[in-house]
């Protein structure tokens, strides 16, 4: 039984008062993925002013610097964040070592799942692209697109791969990306119809702990009593920030949104905040 007592905040205020280093989601605590939520701006400004180490840490599976540019683009100050670690960096990074010390063959064939042909996420990597699942040397989910494809799509498009055990990576685990539509499911669902399809999966992302160790680091690897990670999801923010020994809050204007029983959803993930708060706005 969790006995963490857990504190229900308005916004993010009293955490500034608490905390130095901040690792924050982006999708569903800064924004939609189409536009900020109210008093995201401020509040992400407002953080820096105050002198807090901001480090933006996102399952996107694109690498940082188009992350960046989507944030400035949807109106959020330059400069009020320190550091951006996506998981799509956090890969590109290690393939690229794997190049390096030659565990990666050039020219190996990957079968790219990514969103509206975008192809960042291998970009000055010595990959080259694989058409289908039967040509396929490695497999790299990057994105969904399950406002466009069901996954029957996806099960067509991976089988032959999975088949053959063709080894795939994950770079973002979530299993629900916010659309124009409404919810629907993400790359990390398809990451487990590959598993059930009988391939294997390596995902990299939160709540795995190369994530969080990549931004610590970037934060100069501070005293865990002095970090808080705030996210909208309890399977990889808040579990994630439990298994690296931070503390967490919940916002709840995300993909939690209307959620009648939190507390089943902390117990089914085994993973529970020290708070919650209605927004990421400064309260």
């Amino acid at each position: 039984m969790n006995t963490k007592k857990l504190e229900r905040l308005d916004g993010i205020g009293p955490l500034a008062e608490r905390y130095q280093v901040f690792l924050l989601d982006q999708f569903g605590v800064l924004h939609d993925g189409r536009v900020p939520y109210p008093g995201a701006v401020a509040a992400l400004s407002t953080l820096k002013r105050a002198g807090k180490t901001v480090v933006l840490i996102s399952n996107s599976g694109k690498r940082a610097r188009p992350n960046e540019a989507r944030l400035l683009k949807l109106g959020f100050e330059a400069g009020s964040w320190d550091h951006f670690v996506s998981s799509g960096e956090v890969a590109w990074r290690r393939f690229h070592e794997m190049a390096a010390t030659g565990a990666l063959r050039s020219g190996t064939r990957c079968l790219l799942i990514s969103r509206d042909g975008d192809r960042s996420a291998i970009e000055g990597l010595p990959f080259g692209l694989a058409e289908a699942g039967e040509d396929a040397e490695l497999v790299l989910i990057s994105a969904s697109e399950g406002d466009r494809h069901d996954l029957d799509h996806y099960r067509r498009l991976l089988a032959p791969a999975a088949a053959r055990q063709v080894p795939c990576f994950c770079t973002n685990p979530d299993k629900i990306m916010l659309t124009a539509v409404g919810p629907r499911f993400g790359a990390g669902e398809i990451a487990d119809l590959y598993e059930i399809l009988g391939g294997g999966v390596t995902r990299i992302g939160k709540p795995y702990p190369a994530i969080f160790e990549a931004a610590l680091a970037l934060a100069g690897e501070p005293e865990h009593g002095s970090v808080i990670c705030v996210g909208d999801s309890v399977e990889h923010d808040v579990a994630g920030g439990n298994g690296v020994g931070i503390a967490t809050a919940l916002v709840l204007g995300g993909i939690l949104a209307g959620t009648p029983d939190l507390a089943a959803v902390f117990d089914e993930h085994k993973a529970w905040p020290d708070y919650t708060a209605n927004s990421f706005s400064f309260r």
